[in-house]
C-alpha cells in the first residue's frame, strides 16, 4: 500500500465544490493526517515519526515556522498539514533510476505538480546531458566535477545563481553561503524575496531589525491580536492553539482579510475534549472583510480615529512619552493621519463607519496590542508602507518592547527565517562579510547580488551560465511562469539540491544535475558519527532537529556534505575552509557560526539546552532602535490602495489546505468546500451577476498587464470552474502555483522588489463563448 504511486494525474472533471466550513481542525483533521501519514509511510512508520515532530528529542516540522511554547510540549506537536509534510518526507515511494529510464522528461513535463511530487523521494545523483532524453545516473565526484568545471568556465563569478529554500539548516546555509561567497559572488536569492522581504525591509526602516519582536507568551499575555492577511488555519495551524490560550486569557481578536477562513472562525482543538466532542472556541471577535490592497487605509484611517480620540482626552491614546524618549519622524505622520479622508478609506477597503469605530476602540482599550500578518500584506505593490502603517500604528501606542506587544510577521518555510540569519542574503551587511573574513582569511565580494526577480532577468537576458538551487521547487516559487521557464533553459547547466521530484527537475538548462539529499526525518551520520542540525523559528529562537530515520537510499547526502564537497572541487583541497573537517563534524560548523553570526555566541552550548535559545532583539529586550536616527521611525508616504477598474477584477494568489508552499499533498481543500481538483476561481455572486456568469461557469482567467511604456500584455490560463465565494466585490482568488502565470516578472513590490502575488488586474472570458 504505501510504496503504490498514483498513476493517474488530476481528473478536473471529477471536482466538487459543496459550502465552506466555519470552523478549522477538529476529528476530521486527526483522521486526514493519519490517513495521508499511514498511505506514504505505513503503521509503524507513522508511528515512530510523528510522535517526534517538534520534540526536543526529535526533528523540527519540514512544513512552517511557528513556534512551540517555551517549557511545554504536546504528545502531537503537530498540525493536519504537518503530519502531511513529515509523511510526504518520510514516504517509502521511491524515484529510482529505473523510474527516469521509463519516463522521458517530455513526459514528466507534462505532468501535474501533484503527480510528480507524489511519485515520492529520489535515491540517485542523475545527469540530464546537452540533446538527451531521459535522466541517467551519475556517480557524486563526476556530478561534482561537473559543476565545478562549469563554474570555473564562467567569465565572472556573477554569472553564476545560487538559489536557497527555506528547509535548509543553518549549518547547511552557513557553508552555502560561505562557499558561494569564497567562489566570489552575492548573487544568493531565497525563498524569502517572495514572501517577506516587504516585512524585513519595512521593519529594518521603522525598528532596526527585520523580524518580529514577540514569543508565544506574549500573544498568550496579548490583549488585543490584530491579524491581517493571513490564514493560520491551513497556513500555520498550530498558531491556533495559541490563539485558544490567548482568547482564554480575555484577548480580543479581529481578522483582517477578504476570505472568511475558517481557522479565524472557530478553532476545535482535537487534543481537548470541548474540541473533540464540542463546538471548539470562537476565534476572532471581529471580522473585517477587507478589499485587496486597502490594508494601507485600514490603519492610517484607524490612527486618525485614535488621534481624535486623544484629542478629546489628552494624554490618554497616545503614548507621547514613549514617542518623545524612542521616536523619530512623528509630526509628519501625525499629519498626514489626522488629513486621511475617512471616505477615502471606506472606498479603499470596503468597510463600514462602525467597523472602523469598533476597531479603533478596540486599539483605544487594548494595553498591550500585537499585530500578525503574512502574505496578504507583503505581496502587495505598496506592501512595505503597508507594514510600516502597522507599525507605525503600535508606536503612537507604545506597543514596542514590553510583554504581550509588538509586531508579528508569521514566517512560512521551517527556517527561511534562519537561512537569512546565517547569511543568505544578496545584501549582507559589511559586518557580517567582515567577521566571515576573519574567521576563514577569504575576501568576501562586496557587491550586492541579485535576488529573486534580479536572476530571473539576468537569466532571461543571458548573463547566467550555472544556477544552482538548494532546496525548493523555483519554477513554481517564482511568478511569470513562462518567462521563468524561459529563463532556465538559457542557462548552460541547471543544478537541483532535492528530495523529491518537482516541476524544476523538468524544465532545465541545457544540461541538469538532480542531487538527493537528507530530509528533516533521516538521520545523518558522518565521519564522528551521528549528527544534528538547528534551525531558527518564526520568533528567533534557535533549537536542534534530530532526524531518527533510516535514509531510503544509501546514495543520499546531507545538505552539508554536498556543499562541502563541492566546494573542495571547485576551490581547492588547499582552501582555507577546513570543508572537510567541517562535514565530518558539524560542532566546528557552529563553532564557526558562534563566532561570526551576531548573538549566536556559545553556539553549540546554548543550542543544546531543551528550547534552545532566542536571538537578540534590541527593540523588543531594551526599547533600542539601530536604525539610521537611533530611534524608532515613523515612516509616512502617499496613501495607496488598489481600485478595481470597470468590468475588471483584483486577484489573489493563494494555497489549498491541501498543499504547502509549492506542495500539492492532495485535491481537497475541506475548508473551502472544494474536492478533487485545483483549477477554481473565487468570485463574489454580486461580480457573477455584474458579469452574467453563475456559479459553475468555465472561464479562462487573463490578466492585464501595463508596461512602462503604456502597451497593455496579456497571460492567459486556461478552463476554471467559476466558484460562487463569500469575497468582497470586485476581488477574485485562485490557487497558486496554477496562477503564476497570470503574475508578471515586473510587477513587484516598491522597496522589496517582492512579486506582486495578491494584486493582479483580471478578467474572466467564459469558455466557448457565453
Amino acid at each position: 500500500m504505501t510504496r503504490r504511486r498514483p498513476a493517474q494525474d488530476i481528473d478536473e472533471s471529477q471536482l466538487v465544490v459543496g459550502h465552506p466550513q466555519d470552523h478549522a481542525a477538529g476529528v476530521t483533521a486527526v483522521a486526514v493526517s493519519i490517513q495521508r501519514a499511514v498511505e506514504q509511510m505505513g503503521p509503524i512508520r507513522t508511528a515512530r515519526t510523528l510522535t517526534r515532530v517538534n520534540q526536543r528529542h526529535g526533528f523540527d516540522c519540514p512544513g512552517c515556522a511557528w513556534p512551540e511554547t517555551p517549557g511545554h510540549r504536546r504528545p502531537a506537536e503537530f498540525c493536519e498539514n504537518g503530519a502531511k509534510a513529515v509523511a510526504e518526507e518520510a514516504t517509502l515511494r521511491t524515484v529510482t533510476p529505473e523510474f527516469f529510464a521509463a519516463h522521458p522528461v517530455a513526459e514528466l513535463a507534462g505532468k501535474t505538480d501533484y503527480w510528480l511530487g507524489q511519485q515520492g523521494r529520489l535515491t540517485h545523483p542523475m545527469v540530464l546531458r546537452e540533446g538527451a532524453g531521459h535522466y541517467t545516473p551519475i556517480g557524486w565526484d563526476e556530478a561534482f566535477r561537473l559543476i565545478a568545471d562549469e563554474l570555473r568556465t564562467l567569465p565572472d563569478p556573477d554569472h553564476a545563481v545560487f538559489y536557497t529554500s527555506g528547509r535548509t539548516s543553518n549549518e547547511a546555509a552557513f557553508l552555502y553561503q560561505l562557499m558561494i561567497r569564497s567562489y566570489g559572488t552575492n548573487n544568493m536569492p531565497d525563498c524569502s524575496n517572495m514572501c517577506h522581504e516587504s516585512s524585513g525591509s519595512a521593519l529594518t526602516e521603522s525598528i532596526g531589525i527585520g523580524k518580529g519582536s514577540v514569543t508565544v507568551p506574549d500573544l498568550e499575555f496579548a490583549d488585543l491580536i490584530l491579524i491581517a492577511g493571513q490564514n493560520p488555519g491551513t497556513n500555520h495551524p498550530r498558531m491556533l492553539s495559541t490563539l485558544e490560550a490567548a482568547k482564554g486569557n480575555g484577548a480580543k481578536i479581529i481578522a483582517i482579510n477578504p476570505l472568511p477562513e475558517a481557522g479565524l472562525l472557530r478553532f476545535q482543538d482535537p487534543q481537548k475534549v470541548g474540541g473533540v466532542i464540542g463546538k471548539g472556541v470562537a476565534i476572532a471577535d471581529e471580522f473585517l472583510q477587507i478589499r485587496l490592497g486597502g490594508d494601507m487605509a485600514l490603519f492610517r484611517g484607524l490612527a486618525r480615529l485614535l488621534f481624535e480620540a486623544d484629542d478629546a482626552a489628552p494624554g490618554t491614546v497616545v503614548d507621547r512619552a514613549f514617542v518623545a524618549e524612542h521616536c523619530a519622524g512623528f509630526d509628519e505622520y501625525e499629519r498626514a493621519a489626522r488629513a486621511v479622508d475617512l471616505d477615502t478609506v471606506l472606498d479603499a477597503t470596503g468597510l463600514t463607519r462602525a467597523q472602523l469605530r469598533v476597531t479603533a476602540d478596540a486599539l483605544i482599550r487594548s494595553q498591550r496590542t500585537i499585530a500578525c500578518w503574512a502574505m496578504g500584506l507583503t505581496q502587495q505593490t505598496h506592501g512595505v508602507a503597508t507594514i510600516q502603517e502597522i507599525t507605525n500604528l503600535l508606536l503612537m501606542r507604545g506597543m514596542i518592547g514590553k510583554p504581550g506587544a509588538g509586531v508579528c510577521p508569521v514566517r512560512g518555510h521551517s527556517n527561511v527565517q534562519g537561512d537569512r540569519t546565517m547569511g543568505i542574503w544578496e545584501k549582507m551587511p559589511d559586518s557580517f562579510l567582515d567577521a566571515l573574513d576573519r574567521e576563514f582569511g577569504i575576501t568576501s565580494p562586496r557587491r550586492h547580488g541579485l535576488d529573486t526577480v534580479n536572476a530571473i532577468r539576468a537569466m532571461r537576458d543571458g548573463q547566467v551560465g550555472v544556477f544552482m538551487a538548494m532546496g525548493g521547487n523555483f519554477i513554481r516559487a517564482t511568478p511569470d511562469t513562462a518567462a521563468t521557464e524561459e529563463a532556465l533553459r538559457r542557462c548552460r547547466l541547471t543544478v537541483q539540491v532535492s528530495t523529491k521530484l518537482n516541476r524544476s527537475h523538468v524544465v532545465t538548462g541545457r544540461e541538469a544535475l538532480i542531487l538527493p539529499t537528507l530530509g528533516r526525518t533521516d538521520k545523518d551520520i558522518q565521519a564522528s558519527g551521528k549528527q544534528v542540525v538547528s534551525v531558527e523559528d518564526s520568533m528567533s529562537m534557535v533549537h536542534l532537529s534530530r532526524g531518527g530515520l533510516t535514509p531510503v537510499s544509501e546514495h543520499l547526502r546531507s545538505e552539508v556534505g554536498i556543499v562541502c564537497d563541492l566546494a573542495q572541487e571547485l576551490l581547492g583541497e588547499d582552501h582555507r575552509v577546513p570543508w572537510a573537517a567541517m562535514s565530518a563534524d558539524y560542532d566546528r560548523i557552529r563553532d564557526a557560526i558562534s563566532r561570526v553570526v551576531p548573538g549566536c555566541e556559545n553556539y553549540n552550548e546554548r543550542v543544546r539546552r531543551p528550547d534552545g535559545f532566542q536571538l537578540p532583539h534590541p527593540p523588543r529586550d531594551r526599547r533600542e532602535f539601530p536604525t539610521r536616527t537611533g530611534k524608532a521611525n515613523f515612516v509616512t508616504g502617499d496613501l495607496r490602495w488598489v481600485p478595481t477598474p470597470p468590468g475588471r477584477l483584483i486577484l489573489q494568489t493563494l494555497r489549498s489546505h491541501d498543499q504547502y508552499n509549492t506542495t500539492i499533498y492532495g485535491l481537497d481543500d475541506r475548508y473551502r468546500g472544494v474536492k478533487g481538483g485545483r483549477r477554481v476561481v473565487f468570485v463574489s455572486a454580486a461580480d457573477l451577476a455584474e458579469q452574467g456568469l453563475v456559479d459553475g461557469s468555465r472561464v479562462d482567467v487573463v490578466s492585464e498587464w501595463t508596461t512602462a511604456d503604456g502597451t497593455v500584455e496579456e497571460r492567459r490560463v486556461h478552463d476554471f470552474r467559476v466558484v460562487e465565494y463569500p469575497t468582497p466585490k470586485g476581488n477574485a482568488a485562485a490557487y497558486y502555483p496554477e496562477t503564476n502565470p497570470l503574475i508578471p516578472l515586473d510587477h513587484v513590490a516598491a522597496t522589496s522588489n517582492t512579486p506582486v502575488s495578491k494584486a493582479v488586474v483580471v478578467r474572466l472570458e467564459p469558455v466557448g463563448g457565453r
